[in-house]
């Protein structure tokens, strides 16, 4: 595909997200006080109209070792052989996202070869779009992303986030639950008990996010901002508001929970504008190169990242005392 047609494509790719969020976001906050939810299909993103028109094709099961992996500062993870000179290719995701799930069962295997073989960085970045979409998708999305931060934790990562999007529950199913995801991780090779205390830790986190705070914050959002403004405002400018006008979100402090939401800030504010602006999940990104259809084939895939020059990851490692055990509750200092 030459570069004037990927271009195209993510310029038409973008202006149908930007379209669905703009149609997507009255009903969000709406959704939090009792209104429907069956607009949250459409705050996937681009992925949803072209996983309807192209289906996609998935590459072969890889059965090679994983590349090291090394959690960050962020919570995000890198998935890369010491001193890899590759294009690095960032993987937003929410773990609700179908189409999430979709591009993982395509490309999961050649992402995880790719950086086996030292032809690619792979920086996995979770975020939660759907969690001011009400329940049950909003707190399924913010259970299953803290709970994986925490089996990165344990340097199970890779292998937890093959298996959340392997059991993804529906929009309108409650998924994700707390036992799930304790079991999920023992089935991945963790041991340690800490790892079941900090996800029963995160889920009340939850509870409390989506049954009293963002109730509250969309409610008095709603009574007090005006709307053409609030129709322009994030979620993160909603918490940031909340906190000047009486909406305490100091439970969140410390968390995975938290973790995760300022991801997701993050990335809206890194890929603000322009061709490359982050408009929905999943969105993948080649050395800061946002992809359009490539990433539904794994042959397209796959010849979009080899024909990349190396890049650099934006994030550091995190430092951590190896002998110290993950803190296991949201409310004691968790590991960087």
């Amino acid at each position: 595909m030459s570069k004037e047609s990927r271009r195209a494509n993510r310029e038409r790719l973008r202006q149908e997200r930007l379209k669905e969020q703009q149609r997507a976001k009255r009903n969000r906050l709406l959704a939090a006080i009792g209104a429907a939810v069956a607009v949250i299909a459409f705050v996937v993103g681009g992925g949803y109209l072209v996983m309807q028109a192209s289906g996609g094709t998935a590459a072969e099961e890889y059965r090679g070792a994983l590349a090291p992996q090394t959690l960050q500062e962020d919570g995000s993870v890198v998935m890369a052989v010491d001193g890899a000179q590759a294009p690095v290719v960032e993987v937003y995701a929410d773990y609700q996202c179908s189409h999430c799930a979709r591009f993982e069962q395509i490309n999961g295997d050649t992402l995880k070869e790719l950086a086996a073989e030292g032809e690619a960085v792979v920086h996995l970045r979770p975020v939660s779009i759907f969690a001011d979409a009400g329940e049950p998708a909003g707190g399924n999305s913010l259970r299953a992303g803290a709970a994986a931060r925490a089996a990165a934790d344990h340097g199970r990562f890779v292998e937890y986030n093959d298996i959340l999007f392997d059991n993804q529950p529906s929009t309108s199913q409650e998924g994700f639950t707390v036992d799930e995801l304790v079991a999920w991780g023992e089935e991945v090779g963790i041991t340690d008990p800490a790892f079941a205390e900090r996800v029963r830790a995160e889920s009340e986190v939850v509870e409390e996010f989506v049954t009293n705070y963002y109730p509250e914050l969309s409610t008095k959002a709603q009574a007090e901002i005006p709307e053409d403004r609030l129709q322009t405002m994030r979620l993160s400018d909603l918490v940031e508001w909340g906190e000047d006008n009486g909406v305490d979100s100091s439970f969140m402090a410390g968390s995975y929970v938290e973790t995760v939401l300022d991801a997701t800030a993050a990335v809206n504010t890194k890929y603000s504008e322009g061709d490359n602006a982050f408009g929905g999940t999943p969105s993948i990104y080649v050395n800061g190169e946002l992809l359009g259809n490539e990433t539904y084939s794994a042959t397209d895939f796959r010849e979009a990242v080899e024909a990349a020059p190396p890049g650099e990851v934006d994030t550091l490692p995190a430092v951590r005392d190896d002998a110290t055990a993950p803190s296991a509750s949201p409310s004691s200092s968790p590991p960087a």
